[in-house]
């Protein structure tokens, strides 16, 4: 951030402000030491910048993101701001793991580079999604309708088998009943001619001839009537077998249409197909990520292009400087530890010693008083005086 250039003898009297703090909170710097270094103050406050934006287009990335997913927006709300901030925790902790002074930082940049594309790549889904939003719910009717025909494929060949055996016997039963009916039409047709005088015998009326056919006639229309009694019925039961295998179809496809949403892994699978069947989309597609990738990675890169200054230095010397006092001071403890030890030792030596020496004569005439009292008894034997004695007389063992 720009600043108005101050004079050596008050530069101690530079006070930050509240938002410059703050952007050095962000920038994982130590206030008391950067105060005093000029130069990299508005260096830690660019990289403050850069991961207040890559916190902010997290925030709104993740709540639009969780907008697809609950129907409450001040739950999605939270939920995006609970989710930028563990963006912005994990981007603190990455930028601060980045030093020049570690001999071994290729590896660890390389591991957080490799989270940053991860993290970048997965927070670019929502931005893509809401920028194609129009597109992406017109390829989302696309899709859907092609679901519906997948399944209603699906359930066509679920059920091919046994629409196909109801249809054959259907068929069959048509069949010979249609054969039957050709009989009983073709015997009325010569009935008729025979009449009409058209016949074979060219006689007007109803002659022999005509009669015999009659009657064959007659006899086979009964007897096509008394089949289409009894394969009717069996036509009937198939097709309504084969309504209710049409309405089952229709009642699942009704349902699988009341699944079909516009959430947030149909959305993606939308896009996927609109960057395949769509150069110009790709593109653009192809080029957004580039750059919403690039304000993920902007806190790590921005640390790493940024020289090292006057408070990286005083940083890592006063590092240096209180592991130094933090050795000290471990040394001269353990030191004053073994001293109190030690002279705890010899005191309380001199003590046990004074002690002892004290109570000798006090312990002979006690036992003398017990070898006393034992001579003049008659009923204890000298093993229970000896039991008497430890007991009262020997010291026991420090555990």
């Amino acid at each position: 951030m720009p600043e108005n250039s101050v004079p050596i003898s008050q530069r101690e009297g530079y006070t930050p402000t509240r938002f410059t703090r703050f952007l050095w909170w962000l920038s994982t710097a130590e206030p008391e030491i950067l105060t005093d270094c000029v130069v990299d103050r508005n260096r830690y406050a660019i990289v403050g910048m850069t991961v207040l934006g890559t916190w902010a287009f997290a925030t709104l990335a993740w709540t639009y993101f969780f907008s697809t997913v609950v129907g409450n927006w001040a739950i999605a709300v939270l939920l995006g701001l609970f989710m930028g901030a563990m963006i912005l925790t994990i981007d603190r902790a990455l930028i601060k793991g980045i030093s020049r002074s570690n001999k071994q930082r290729f590896l660890p940049l390389a591991f957080r580079s490799v989270l940053a594309v991860v993290i970048g790549l997965f927070m670019a889904q929502p931005a893509l999604l809401y920028l194609f939003d129009k597109e992406i719910h017109v390829q989302i009717s696309l899709d859907n309708e092609q679901r519906k025909k997948d399944k209603q494929s699906r359930q066509d060949s679920v059920y091919m088998a046994e629409r196909t055996l109801l249809q054959q016997k259907n068929n069959s039963l048509q069949q010979a009943l249609n054969s039957r009916y050709a009989e009983v039409s073709a015997a009325r047709e010569a009935f008729i001619r025979e009449t009409d005088g058209t016949g074979g015998s060219k006689k007007i009326g109803l002659k022999d001839i005509a009669q015999a056919k009659q009657r064959e006639y007659e006899k086979l229309d009964a007897d096509y009537r008394v089949l289409a009694q009894e394969l009717r019925p069996q036509i009937r039961s198939n097709d309504s077998l084969l309504a209710l295998i049409n309405t089952s179809i229709e009642k699942e496809q009704a349902s699988f249409a009341l699944l079909l949403n516009d959430g947030f892994i149909t959305r993606i699978e939308a896009l996927n197909h609109l960057v395949q069947n769509n150069t110009s989309v790709a593109f653009r597609y192809y080029l957004l990520v580039a750059i919403l990738l690039l304000i993920e990675l902007m806190p790590v890169i921005s640390k790493t292009l940024l020289p090292e200054g006057s408070y990286d230095t005083k940083l890592r010397l006063r590092e240096e400087l209180e592991k130094q006092l933090t050795e000290n001071n471990h040394t001269r403890e353990l030191a004053l530890k073994e001293l109190y030890n030690q002279t705890a030792f010899e005191q309380d030596s001199q003590f046990i010693k004074a002690f002892f020496n004290q109570s000798e004569q006090e312990r002979q005439q006690k036992m003398a008083m017990q070898l006393k009292a034992w001579k003049e008894g008659e009923n204890k034997s000298f093993d229970g005086l000896w039991e008497d004695v430890k007991r009262e007389m020997l010291t026991k063992q420090e555990n």
